[in-house]
């Protein structure tokens, strides 16, 4: 009786668990299994995903093995030098028979491909009537290793069952030294887009709507990762005098401010009135002069005289305190008004009243400004009254900005047919200038692979960071990925489980000897300006020096009922402190459409959604949830 032949594909990964990320490798792999020469059907394989957990891996593993009986076994994940990477050591723990040689032929032909493929630790071995291989996490690696290995999966599976026919037939073959004939292995750049035997498109296929991908070749991040990676690679811009005070508003201090001399600089009154020797007390006094603010003070006031004082005036000499106008009555004055002669003391004041020490408001050497500290009118005030004149800030980066597509007509232009007006272009650039970003119009390139890269190269010729919208998707005309990578680009990732916004994508490029940032933003209106607060303003916040860079976030009580999606989401909302209590309460600001920009207008935070479970699949209103404030300038 012929054995069915079955196959468990186990991803071990904590963000896939937990819904953080989408799970691209399992579904790969089961769509590899199928497609081969194994000779396993789609309804014979098995999937599942568990946490990096020695004992949730084990547990789904003897499954499998002991109760199930399943033929192939395969896992994804967990093969590094991670903490929390231990899935070796949870199948080693189960083996019977370990089986080195597959582990030995997968590093080999890995190592052809990359010299990191000396830090994966897979194995491979059986228990029972299963073999189980572990292959790396990324759908890239996992799909060479297995490819590298399933040349000789039919006949292991064989031996296990003791499948004498097929084992004499596989005999003979080797025998006679015949070559078993195979899907050949093709190595997929992970930044390249492949097709089933092809590797990437060359320059003349991008019109070659055939070739183009079916499936995204790009694993799909979670969005705490796909922001990390971005970090990662923004630099804190370098520190650059400014010696025009003025024109500093926005910057980042990049060095302490310590203030070089007193303020005030002498005891200065803090009332109008008369300074007084405290110790007279009260009654009738003679005034010796005035002491007025800006003007040097020429009268020395003895026991039973007072001298008239304007606020911001330097205290005379012999005086101890001020007696503000209110407190006082006048006794005698020249004929003429101009003068007083005599004033009445009401009221005995205590020894420093309304005046101000010196260095009382600011101490020589004292840091008035801290690294970090943005400048706004307040700082730039206090730079001021110190005298500087100038400033180390942090350097901001220049921002490119660059619209894609055929439909879109730039502001100004004529609408044909099927077009439509750019708005994600007024959008950015002034969102940028809002936040204090200087930015410059790249232009509009429409969907043409040599116009693309002439924009772009431009583009980065200018700029520090390059963003664009449009052209990332599964598109046939979406060419920006694949030119991104022919001009040499780094692309570090191409989706995000996240909505909206999944195909937002960011990339490096050395331009001379400068590394600059691309981030390609989805060209749905609202995609665009969501990808841009939750990944583009935290990476220039950090070029431009500040240290909290991150979007503010608060707990937040829903008002109305939300449907969950599959993927976590970024609900445009309103939210109103109502005085109720301390959680302010969110609104939804309707349809949530990506090309609904509306939903945008009187946002002040995104809502963030969890994805479903098969556990909840809405959250009602009066739920507490995490919400994005979008307003931190």
């Amino acid at each position: 009786m012929l054995q069915i032949r079955t196959c468990g594909i186990l991803t071990v990964s904590d963000s896939c668990y937990k819904g953080e990320s989408e799970d691209q490798s399992g579904p790969n792999l089961k769509r590899m299994i199928t497609d081969s020469n194994i000779n396993i059907e789609e309804t014979n394989i098995i999937t599942s995903c568990v946490p990096d957990e020695i004992d949730s891996i084990q547990k789904v593993l003897k499954e499998w093995a002991d109760e199930q009986g399943i033929s192939l076994i395969l896992t994804t994940g967990g093969t590094g030098f991670s903490s929390r990477d231990v899935t070796p050591e949870a199948t080693k723990g189960l083996l019977e028979k370990e089986a080195p040689g597959i582990v030995v032929a997968m590093v080999t032909k890995s190592l052809q491909v990359t010299p990191m493929a000396m830090l994966s630790r897979p194995c491979s071995g059986i228990r029972k009537s299963s073999l189980i291989v572990n292959l790396p996490g990324s759908m890239k690696g996992s799909q060479e290793c297995l490819q590298f290995i399933l040349p000789s999966l039919p006949h292991a599976l064989d031996l296990l069952i003791d499948n004498k026919t097929a084992i004499k037939k596989t005999h003979k073959l080797i025998q006679k030294d015949v070559t078993m004939v195979t899907k050949p292995p093709v190595h997929v750049c992970p930044h390249g887009h492949m097709t089933s035997g092809v590797g990437k498109r060359t320059k003349a296929d991008f019109h070659k709507v055939a070739l183009r991908p079916r499936h995204s070749p790009y694993p799909m991040l979670g969005v705490g990762q796909a922001l990390d990676i971005i970090l990662e690679h923004a630099p804190v811009g370098s520190a650059i005098t400014m010696e025009n005070i003025p024109n500093c508003l926005g910057y980042v201090v990049a060095d302490d401010v310590t203030a070089p001399s007193p303020v005030p600089p002498f005891p200065a009154s803090i009332k109008d009135g008369y300074a007084v020797l405290s110790s007279d007390g009260a009654g009738v006094r003679r005034v010796l002069g005035a002491a007025s603010a800006g003007e040097s003070v020429k009268v020395r006031v003895t026991s039973g005289s007072v001298a008239r004082i304007t606020t911001g005036a330097p205290v005379p000499e012999g005086t101890d305190a001020v007696v503000q106008v209110e407190d006082t009555e006048l006794v005698e004055s020249s004929k003429d008004g101009m003068e007083e002669i005599q004033v009445k003391i009401l009221k005995s004041v205590p020894k420093g009243t309304d005046i101000r020490p010196i260095g009382s408001d600011i101490s020589v050497g004292e840091v008035v400004l801290r690294r970090g500290d943005k400048l706004g009118p307040s700082e730039l005030g206090l730079l001021a009254t110190l005298g500087a004149s100038g400033v180390q800030v942090h350097r901001k980066p220049r921002v490119a900005v660059l619209s894609t597509g055929n439909e879109v007509v730039s502001l100004g232009g004529t609408l044909c047919d099927a077009q439509i007006f750019d708005s994600n272009k007024t959008t950015l650039m002034s969102v940028l200038h809002e936040h204090g970003f200087d930015c410059l119009d790249a232009g509009l390139a429409k969907d043409e692979p040599s116009e693309l890269k002439d924009t772009l190269t431009k583009g980065l010729e200018e700029a520090d960071v390059l963003i664009s919208s449009g052209g990332v998707s599964m598109g046939e005309k979406d060419h920006l990925k694949p030119v991104l990578d022919q001009m040499g680009a780094e692309i570090h990732f191409g989706r995000v489980f996240m909505k909206p916004g999944k195909p937002t994508t960011f990339s490096t490029l050395k331009v001379k000897k400068s590394t600059k940032l691309i981030f390609s933003l989805p060209g749905n209106p609202v995609s665009c300006i969501v990808t841009f607060y939750l990944f583009v303003l935290p990476a220039l916040r950090k070029m431009a020096g500040f240290e909290a860079y991150h979007l503010p976030t608060t707990t937040v009580q829903l008002g109305f009922d939300v449907n969950l999606d599959q993927r976590p989401e970024y609900h445009r909302c309103i939210l109103n402190w109502n005085g109720s209590g301390d959680i302010p309460q969110a609104s939804s600001t309707g349809s949530q459409c990506s090309s609904r920009l509306t939903s945008v207008r009187t946002a002040n935070a995104l809502l963030v959604l969890p994805p479903q479970t098969d556990e909840q699949k809405t959250l009602f209103a009066g739920s507490k949830i995490k919400a994005m404030l979008l307003n931190m300038h």
